[in-house]
């Protein structure tokens, strides 16, 4: 089998059953763009092939496992089930979160891994450590599945945030796969203005991307601008410090002729004293950036870390106004049901292995 993303594939088997190219378009425009069911994308295919492509052609890379919606707000979190193996915990899950806004527009936070090899010690998918990469046609799938379930509420994704499990820039050829066909007329024809791509800071990758995509915007994890604690928090930061790092974003902002987000998290006593942030005003000085400060959600695996009170964040939101930034106090949304910025996949991955295993010992990355 083959996947419907997989174009050379498709079009092998379009000239191989002489399908005209205007009814495989029309499966891909039922599928991509209009939300419909599986079915009704296939009926776009005469009678005498349709079942052949049904048998040759893979819909979805992932099964929808689970699906919890938010009490308090309008998140709703998808769990997913890979076709690959783990002889720890059999099919691998990753996790994809639906976000409605008060606004009326609704963002999709994707995954590009299953876990995270960047480990920051903040977020509960850096504790799983990497899995796997996703390929293309699973990135995309969260959002085929994410839009016919939407389209029952009359919903559609307008935003895609690659905010999910893993770092987007460790699995570059499948993000950049995946950008192609989102804005490929014929499949997505999204606009890639509204994509947003969130990195720990890869310079040399950060480049690359705004070499390629330019209209794609930006958010750099920064979370501290003190060497010392940002190593401290975000292992990776050992290997990109923070010069290189200033001059991609430089670099990145000047490409995109936009405003690169900086997301900030504010940690008691470790990020979010009067000295961190005049070490960021420092740092950002002369940046086209805006600063978006992130409370902490806070993760079984981190203990001995704790969010900033409310005093706190607004005096360190008022110093950087002051400096001249453009400045957000985000408050994610889905706490209560585990999705929100940090909380991806570690519960889970948890009570897998405590169902699959009872006497198994979860082990902590350190």
């Amino acid at each position: 089998m083959f996947s419907i993303h997989d174009l050379p594939a498709v079009e092998a088997w379009r000239r191989r059953h002489r399908v005209d190219t205007y009814l495989v378009r029309r499966v891909w425009n039922l599928l991509c763009k209009k939300q419909q069911s599986d079915e009704a994308a296939a009926g776009e295919l005469p009678t005498e092939v349709r079942a052949d492509f049904l048998r040759q052609v893979q819909f979805h890379a992932l099964e929808l496992e689970s699906r919890h919606d938010s009490a308090r707000d309008g998140a709703t979190k998808l769990i997913f089930r890979t076709a690959g193996k783990s002889p720890e915990t059999g099919d691998l899950r990753l996790e994809t979160v639906i976000l409605r806004m008060t606004t009326g527009r609704t963002a999709l936070c994707l995954s590009t891994q299953v876990g995270c090899a960047a480990r920051c010690d903040f977020c509960a998918t850096g504790k799983m450590a990497v899995t796997r990469d996703l390929s293309p046609p699973e990135i995309l799938d969260q959002l085929v599945q994410a839009n016919q379930l939407l389209a029952a509420q009359g919903r559609s994704v307008r935003n895609l945030v690659f905010m999910g499990m893993g770092e987007p820039f460790h699995n570059e050829e499948s993000l950049y796969a995946a950008l192609d066909l989102l804005a490929d007329p014929a499949v997505f024809h999204l606009n890639l203005r509204r994509v947003l791509i969130s990195t720990v800071g890869i310079p040399a990758a950060m480049v690359r991307c705004a070499q390629r995509y330019p209209e794609v915007r930006m958010a750099v994890s920064l979370h501290s601008a003190r060497q010392e604690v940002r190593e401290q928090i975000m292992p990776i930061a050992r290997r990109h410090d923070l010069v290189a790092l200033r001059a991609a974003i430089a670099e990145v902002a000047a490409r995109s002729g936009r405003l690169v987000m900086i997301e900030y998290l504010l940690l008691h006593e470790l990020t979010d004293r009067a000295v961190d942030a005049q070490a960021l005003v420092d740092y950002l000085q002369g940046l086209p950036v805006h600063i978006n400060l992130i409370p902490y959600n806070s993760i079984a695996d981190a203990p001995h870390l704790a969010g900033s009170d409310r005093g706190r964040r607004e005096e360190f939101s008022r110093r950087c106004k002051a400096a001249g930034f453009p400045v957000t106090t985000r408050y994610s949304l889905g706490a209560d049901i585990a999705a929100a910025c940090g909380q991806l996949a570690r519960e889970e991955h948890r009570r897998r292995v405590a169902i699959s295993n009872p006497t198994a010992t979860v082990a902590v990355s350190p």
